[in-house]
């Protein structure tokens, strides 16, 4: 079968596929031969990526952590640097991506309209979303919260919600949890958008996952504090067009080599590591 051969270039912070050698066999069409060139068996996605030398990924930029643009106009966080992960291991430089933005409400079709290669965005594998796309991961577990003014001491876990206008975020899981609870949501686009509501008394609660939560507590510190214990599981995924079973399984084996390498520890600790212990990722669902 005709192959595609490329060069692997290392990408800041990820470790080199140079392999001495007999070639290998990598699985889901990739193999690496003694000179430690990578190859994609032509047509899949991981050829087609790497053969263009550049990769569209949606990520948030509004969340503390994960993804935020910086000063350089870029966005920074631990998604990010997933993404970054993803893209150098197959041979794309870092400056060589496109982000693009994305909201809640838009990862889906985003995605299947092919606006983007994959989506890196605080995403939560659930079975609805996976009726449309794919997720290769989960690559961190998190769980939603709650977000209060530093000076509220009525509201200390879930039941507390119940009746009051708590403000959340169109088209997530955790807007979706609030209505079941019998809260009154109040939803915006953006995370952020609900903190002039929160500030103003116009909610008494922000509620979603507790690491996007401690991200905008540290943000605006002395203003916010995150209160009570996580009530849901939230595994985070990495969402793709949903027939790509290769590049998914692909992306998976990308996940695991960075537990292993070191790669993923050292993602977490230049980011959300800065406010957050490390947790063990959680094992890959290879469905």
């Amino acid at each position: 079968m005709k192959r595609s051969r490329l060069a692997l270039i290392a990408a800041a912070g990820v470790a080199a596929l140079a392999l001495a050698g007999c070639s290998s066999d990598g699985g889901d069409g990739e193999t690496t031969d003694s000179s430690g060139t990578v190859e994609f068996e032509e047509g899949t996605t991981m050829a087609e990526l790497s053969e263009a030398g550049t990769i569209t990924i949606g990520t948030k930029f509004d969340q503390p952590l994960f993804g935020l643009v910086g000063p350089s106009g870029d966005p920074e966080g631990f998604d990010v640097e997933i993404g970054k992960i993803i893209a150098g291991q197959l041979g794309i430089d870092e400056g060589s991506i496109e982000w693009v933005e994305t909201v809640s409400a838009n990862r889906e079709p985003f995605i299947e309209n092919g606006q983007v290669d994959i989506v890196v965005a605080t995403y939560t594998i659930n079975d609805a979303r996976k009726e449309v796309i794919s997720f290769a991961g989960p690559y961190y577990m998190a769980g939603q919260s709650i977000l209060v003014n530093a000076d509220n001491d009525d509201i200390t876990g879930e039941d507390d919600l119940i009746g009051q206008p708590v403000c959340s975020v169109t088209g997530s899981t955790p807007a979706e949890y609030l209505d079941e609870l019998g809260a009154e949501t109040v939803l915006t686009d953006t995370y952020t958008n609900c903190l002039e509501p929160l500030r103003q008394g116009q909610v008494v609660a922000v509620s979603t996952d507790n690491v996007i939560l401690a991200g905008l507590a540290a943000q605006n510190e002395g203003e916010f504090k995150v209160v009570g214990e996580p009530f849901t599981d939230e595994p985070y995924g990495i969402g793709l067009a949903i027939d790509d079973t290769d590049f998914r399984m692909w992306i998976n084996d990308v996940l695991e080599e960075s537990y292993a390498d070191g790669s993923y520890e050292e993602a977490w600790n230049a980011t959300a590591g800065t406010i957050l212990p490390f947790i063990e990722p959680p094992a890959v669902d290879r469905y």
